[in-house]
């Protein structure tokens, strides 16, 4: 909460170096003798890694006990929910979590002989220690909650880049989707610097903003839904977009080839404002009749082709729209009937329920605005 008012360009947040808890704390700490033997060189993100899983063991010995001790004790990312819970997400995001969780088992797999190289530095079996679940709860404090520094690089550590840093305290801010926020480390004066870009009333929680992200890359990274959130989409695959195409048509091989060498296969959307200019675009590319096909260029310059080409094109997308809507509804029911079934997952449930339910919003939303485009035509 802010205690006065705060006006823009004003400092919210000036957090020393010495209070970042980056790699030189790593390799200047018990590790650092460990890390420099050790071969081929572990990455920056394994030494962050094994440090937080350290002296979280430490317990009461820690100097960092009261960072750790308000750090939460379990995250909501997708690579930490349980299968049945991530066989609920939409299909690009079940994706990306299941890839996600693939390449976090991978890294840990990897990770365990350096592990093991450490074994002389506890009384415990290191394996009781670095186990996967603290290992995971390591990965997912980084990955949730460090900031951005400008690459470094130390000899002791593989050329991965060497970007992030926690910060203790800093962040504690919470995320908000309507806030801009300018930060950085400022070498001038040694601190990683948070300043306002926008006015901020005394008493109201400050906020800053962690990117431009719609919610399902929120999810994917941090382990939460933003309610309104004006960068939330629903995103159309490629199957998606010829399914109410006429089989028929001889030259959609052609038309498909053109949309992916021209980027318009990927990041087509549904948002608060109706179908995207991309999704729009691709449409009435695939929908060009035979003797139109010619004019695909003019299409991607954003031409308007004939009436019946733009008719064509609303209709179809009204179509994905009223599908996705269709598809999303009856998701929302199967996860109502999980949520009394499976009490144990009720808050992860309830968590990929919000998710749908934003995206449900915005597909009625688009819905209406599809309506309203398609007035002009008879």
């Amino acid at each position: 909460m802010s205690k006065t008012s705060l006006r823009e360009g004003q400092m919210i947040i000036s957090l020393p170096e010495s209070c970042l808890l980056t790699t030189d704390t790593v390799i200047q700490s018990y590790l650092g003798p460990y890390i420099t033997k050790w071969m081929p060189p572990p990455s920056p993100l394994l030494a962050l890694c094994t440090f937080l899983v350290s002296e979280k063991h430490a317990g009461d010995q820690s100097l960092w006990k009261p960072y750790l001790d308000i750090l939460p004790k379990s995250y909501t990312c997708p690579v930490c929910l349980e299968p049945e819970v991530v066989d609920v997400l939409p299909q690009p995001l079940k994706a990306k979590a299941k890839e996600q969780r693939a390449r976090v088992q991978e890294f840990f797999a990897s990770s365990r002989d350096f592990f093991s190289f450490l074994q002389p530095l506890f009384v415990e079996a290191i394996d009781s220690i670095f186990s996967y679940s603290a290992f995971l709860w390591a990965w997912c404090t980084v990955n949730t909650r460090a900031v951005y520094l400008r690459p470094r690089w130390r000899e002791c550590l593989s050329a991965e880049p060497d970007t992030c840093a926690l910060a203790p305290y800093l962040d504690l801010l919470n995320h908000s989707p309507h806030i801009q926020v300018k930060a950085a480390f400022n070498k001038e004066t040694g601190c990683y610097e948070i300043r306002a870009a926008s006015r901020c009333r005394k008493h109201e929680q400050v906020f800053i903003c962690y990117g431009p992200h719609d919610n399902q890359r929120l999810l994917l990274e941090y382990g939460f839904v933003s309610l309104h959130n004006p960068h939330a989409c629903v995103y159309v695959s490629t199957e998606m977009l010829v399914k109410y195409l006429p089989q028929t048509d001889k030259q959609m091989n052609k038309k498909i080839s053109i949309l992916k060498d021209h980027g318009f296969i990927e990041n087509l959307t549904f948002g608060w404002d109706g179908p995207s200019w991309r999704l729009l675009t691709a449409l009435k590319l695939l929908c060009l009749e035979t003797e139109k096909f010619m004019c695909w260029k003019r299409v991607l310059l954003g031409e308007v082709i004939s009436d019946t080409n733009e008719k064509t094109s609303l209709d179809l997308a009204q179509k994905i729209c009223n599908y996705f809507i269709e598809e999303t509804s009856a998701v929302l029911q199967k996860v109502s009937d999980m949520k009394k079934e499976k009490v144990s997952l009720i808050n992860q449930l309830i968590l990929v329920e919000t998710l749908w339910m934003e995206e449900l919003k915005i597909l009625q939303t688009s819905a209406e605005i599809l309506n309203s485009l398609q007035t002009p035509f008879p």
